[in-house]
């Protein structure tokens, strides 16, 4: 059973950055894709990057294309969702989850395991 916790959120203005981890602890993330997804209050929760096994397969949401960067660190069981150029519209709660098996899926339903989610709030 994994537990999963996300860290580096925080409130900044328009354009800068923010790096967000999530650790893993209870079993091993190498062979399983993992996920990013947000959620504002009253909205589904939203894909926003996903890195297959070994990191073989990359998606970004296209709201976050070009801005954003997943990286795995399977070494450290880690994964890390660099954030520049914020927007406004990126603030939510951020999920780091685990897919349910090696590759990576912009439904939420294929994420088996969740963190309990890290604000960030990008003020104008």
């Amino acid at each position: 059973q994994w537990q999963l916790v996300e860290s580096g959120g925080g409130l900044v203005q328009t354009g800068d950055s923010l790096r967000l981890s999530c650790a893993a602890s209870g079993r091993a993330l190498s062979t399983y894709g993992m996920g990013w997804f947000r959620q504002v209050p009253g909205k589904e929760r939203e894909f926003v990057a996903g890195i297959a096994w070994r990191g073989l397969n990359i998606l970004y949401a296209d709201s976050v294309k070009g801005r954003f960067t997943i990286s795995r660190d399977d070494a450290k069981n880690t994964v890390t969702l660099q954030m520049d150029s914020l927007k406004p519209e990126d603030t939510a709660v951020y999920y780091c989850a685990v897919a349910v098996d090696s590759l990576i899926y912009r439904r939420a339903t294929s994420y088996g395991h969740w963190g309990q989610g890290v604000q960030v709030t990008v003020s104008s």
